[in-house]
């Protein structure tokens, strides 16, 4: 600051003793050429004074509104605020207990840990801090809503303390699916977590029914994926409401993949980059052939029955079928084929199916992972979006395309 107290004659006096000074004074620094002598002496115009800062008012507005009834129970405290930031919010309910919860990233609101309950009233208390250090305070209380007369089921394939594949994407799923207008809102509910930080991005399947969060590249090796699908009491569209919250904590294993090529008949396992094993295998024949394209392993069975008989008619089958893994909906899996052994490396001889011997089915099932990548090349058939979890078959530009936000 310049300081006022100082007088003219004293200005004068330091330009006698520092007459070599070019720069770095309190006058116009355009008064003289870098480098000449400074030999004038100081204009005597009065000093300059800096502009001082006037500083503004915090303002604070919270949602919702202050005695609003019919709130859904996902209801967050809206924020906006400006010349500050909010520093705290208190939330109880009306026995005065706090509701626990946070903000968002960007901190446009305070979001519960759980949905709140239903036909309760809720206080809220906003406190906002202004740059000068002064404090605006507002406060809101709401009502929340009965229970909805329609929900939209949803489910959440990622369960706490299991280790995945890392082609392991975040699924979701709704039924009835959620209508284009209405997937924004549901997205910014649904909230994901990775330690170390990947970046990622929801994309919805064309039917709404599924979304898949899947990050530009496989998920690094020792990943910690948390999940919250925050969407119990969220509208969902057409006066529906999202059934509950689910949520899961879950890692990413080492990394394995499985390649395999319909021109050579063979199928590459590799293991953190080096190739581990190679085996024959027979695709499905013209008829049924095997889709063409990254698939994820999305279930894993020692021993189960395959029965084509109540869609397939005369040509249906019932089979007992080891060491299955499933990759698509439609029923294309990995699994054990002795009656296909002589065919294997050869020629296609099965539904779809990826068949293996026996032996090499036992040692593929040991050593797999849900989330696990099948990439399989070279077929008459293309593996079609949403058949079985699918977002690592199209690239990262198309799949984020497919975020509502």
């Amino acid at each position: 600051m310049v300081d006022l107290r100082r007088s003219l004659a004293a200005i004068l006096a330091i330009a006698v003793i520092a007459p070599l000074a070019a720069c770095g004074d309190d006058s116009d620094p355009s008064s003289a050429a870098p480098g000449a002598a400074a030999s004038a002496a100081p204009s005597a115009a009065a000093p300059v004074l800096e502009s001082a800062t006037e500083a503004v008012p915090v303002s604070l507005s919270v949602t919702p509104a202050k005695d609003k009834k019919n709130v859904p129970v996902s209801a967050e405290i809206g924020l906006k605020v400006s010349g500050g930031d909010v520093t705290s919010v208190t939330v109880t309910d009306a026995k005065g207990r706090k509701v626990a919860g946070d903000f968002r990233e960007d901190r446009s609101s305070w979001v519960p840990d759980k949905p709140l309950k239903t036909k309760q009233k809720y206080a809220a208390t906003v406190v906002a801090t202004g740059k000068d250090g002064a404090t605006k305070t507002e406060t809101t209380s709401f009502t929340t809503m009965g229970e909805p007369g329609r929900r939209t089921g949803t489910g959440l394939y990622l369960f706490d303390d299991h280790t995945y594949g890392v082609a392991m994407p975040v699924v979701v799923e709704f039924s009835p699916g959620i209508k284009k207008k209405d997937r924004a809102a549901v997205q910014k509910r649904m909230f994901v977590e990775t330690t170390p930080s990947q970046p990622g991005t929801w994309s919805w399947t064309e039917s709404g029914t599924q979304a898949y969060y899947r990050a530009p590249e496989y998920w690094q090796t020792g990943t910690q994926i948390k999940v919250r699908i925050a969407v119990g009491g969220l509208p969902t569209g057409a006066n529906i409401y999202g059934d509950k919250d689910r949520s899961a904590t879950a890692k990413i294993g080492r990394k394995f993949e499985m390649k395999v090529d319909n021109k050579s008949k063979k199928m590459t396992v590799i293991q953190d980059g080096k190739t581990v094993k190679t085996m024959p295998v027979s695709l499905g024949k013209k008829s049924t052939p095997s889709s063409s394209g990254t698939m994820v392993v999305m279930q894993k069975m020692a021993e189960t029955v395959f029965d084509t008989t109540d869609t397939d008619g005369a040509d249906g089958y019932r089979t007992e079928i080891q060491y299955a893994q499933r990759l698509t909906w439609s029923g294309q899996y990995i699994h054990s084929a002795p009656w296909s052994t002589g065919a294997q490396g050869e020629r296609n001889v099965s539904h779809g199916c990826v068949n293996v011997s026996p032996s090499n089915a036992r040692w593929l099932f040991d050593k797999t992972l849900v989330g696990d990548p099948v990439t399989v090349r070279g077929t008459e058939d293309k593996l079609d979006y949403g058949n079985g979890w699918t977002p690592w078959n199209v690239s990262w530009e198309e799949f984020s395309k497919g975020s509502a936000l």
